[in-house]
């Protein structure tokens, strides 16, 4: 490899790249064993989701507040209205 132009130097580079790529695909060709799905096929897969959701909002909105209201009847109040 001598002295080149720029011009050489982007077509050179340009074909070693599609030999570097070339190189790859046969390195990791299956022989047609291994192939894209068709959209039947794609359509008639299920993927499952995530099988545990999140509890915090439901716990913050419902079980934490559980202790903290508690209900009282008048004549609760009224002693201990008394007591302050």
């Amino acid at each position: 490899m001598g002295v080149m132009t720029m011009k050489e130097l982007c077509e050179y580079s340009l074909q070693q790249k599609k030999l570097r790529a070339r190189g790859h695909r046969l390195k990791h060709a299956h022989d047609g064993m291994c192939g894209g799905l068709t959209q039947s096929e794609y359509n008639k897969m299920t993927v499952r989701q995530k099988s545990t959701f999140s509890k915090a909002r439901k716990f913050t909105h419902n079980r934490m507040w559980q202790e903290t209201h508690k209900k009282f009847d008048t004549k609760q109040l009224n002693i201990i209205k008394k007591c302050i």
